[in-house]
């Protein structure tokens, strides 16, 4: 599957068939345990920050690089890097999962940490309610016996530290910047005021202010500029939780430098603000994978966007959630493409949003994206859900989703 190119989880059921016990024995070594990233949004990036402050720091570390979080998923991942006992050959394995699977890898991987991002409106076609999220994060975390790190502008996750039995890490962002951002961090609210505030002084990790190229964070009573992969509120809140995680495993062996020369050089996770290159272009790549997802990319975006164009497809089941996305950073579409093209650009016009041209067909509207002259500023935009990253990524040429990442 792998040499047929792009990620799959076929191999991992495969394994799990055939050893239902694959997944705890291959973690049962490992020095520094299994750590678990979950929440709404920024699971993929925030893993991938761990990861590379951790090695940065002298660490081997396992992670399931190709974005999967299932239980089949993860297996597959495994599957490269085991020896013939089973086992990974790792310090430590640091795990994106699935929100509603995380409960069920507990008995098979026993995380003794987990950093919670988020709790906000994502698939609820799957959810239901965000309420049903904040259950099964409550449920990792209870799991955890060393350490929980939560995200102190989240009204749920502040919700669920009182059932914590560990002790809590926090990270957050400065009130006046959340004040500043034109609508704010896109969690889930509780009205009820019920979660009490977090002390400025009892958060590991804060940022403090966005930097040109990153992200200015208090770590403790220090100050560091951290240079990021990618623009916008929602990367620097991702690095700030990485940073309070790497605090949690490494203590006293954690330096702050390391850190932040770790990212320095790190690249942004497949489809995740990208930049892929079409001769002497660029393009960035922003996904929608659901309404906050959106909206803090777009409320990132530097300046209008000189060309855009628009890909959605089935992997998107209902665009109708769009009419409530504020999309005034945006004042066109040059081409709008796939299966929900139509929908989508009936939610654009709606919004004053001039649609220049509707093409269903991915391949003739990316040809004729492409065929646009050179932008006088900036850099070509698509706006994609993930299927489209994926189809684009690959007509574009880039490399698939799978990689031996963990050598």
């Amino acid at each position: 599957m792998r040499l047929r190119g792009g990620g799959s989880a076929v191999p991992g059921r495969v394994a799990l068939a055939i050893d239902p016990g694959f997944l705890s024995n291959a973690v049962a070594g490992l020095p520094l345990g299994v750590i678990f990233v979950s929440g709404s949004n920024g699971k993929s990036t925030t893993t991938h920050f761990v990861t590379k402050i951790l090695r940065a720091h002298g660490l081997t570390v396992f992670t399931n690089s190709s974005g999967g979080n299932l239980p089949q998923g993860i297996a597959s991942s495994m599957l490269p890097d085991v020896g013939p006992d089973g086992r990974l050959k790792a310090d430590i394995a640091v795990l994106e999962v699935d929100e509603a699977f995380g409960p069920q890898l507990i008995p098979h991987l026993h995380p003794r940490g987990v950093l919670l991002l988020n709790v906000q409106v994502d698939q609820l076609n799957r959810f239901f309610d965000p309420a049903r999220v904040a259950g099964f994060l409550a449920t990792i975390a209870d799991a955890c016996g060393d350490f929980v790190v939560l995200n102190a502008d989240d009204d749920s996750l502040r919700g669920l530290a009182t059932g914590v039995r560990a002790p809590i890490g926090w990270f957050g962002v400065d009130a006046a910047l959340i004040d500043a951002s034109p609508n704010g961090l896109s969690n889930v609210e509780d009205l009820s005021g019920g979660a009490p505030l977090v002390p400025v002084d009892d958060r590991t990790v804060e940022v403090v202010a966005l930097v040109d190229g990153g992200a200015r964070l208090r770590i403790g009573s220090e100050v560091h500029d951290f240079r990021l992969p990618a623009r916008g509120l929602h990367y620097a809140i991702d690095a700030a939780g990485a940073v309070a995680t790497a605090v949690q495993i490494l203590g006293v062996d954690f330096r702050a430098n390391t850190a932040r020369d770790a990212l320095a050089v790190t690249e942004t996770v497949f489809g995740r603000g990208e930049l892929l290159r079409n001769g002497d272009e660029e393009i960035e790549i922003v996904m929608m994978k659901n309404p906050p997802s959106l909206q803090m990319n777009l409320d990132a975006l530097d300046e209008v966007p000189e060309q855009v164009l628009v890909a959605v497809d089935e992997g998107t089941p209902d665009p109708s959630w769009m009419y409530g996305i504020d999309l005034s950073r945006l004042d066109h579409a040059d081409v709008v493409t796939g299966t929900k093209a139509w929908q989508v650009a009936t939610v654009l016009e709606y919004a004053g949003i001039d649609v220049r041209a509707v093409e269903p067909s991915t391949g003739a509207a990316l040809d004729q994206f492409l065929a646009l002259p050179r932008p006088s500023r900036g850099r070509k935009l698509m706006i994609v859900n993930y299927e489209q990253m994926m189809n684009i990524r690959r007509r574009l040429g880039a490399p698939g989703i799978e990689g031996k990442v963990n050598s």
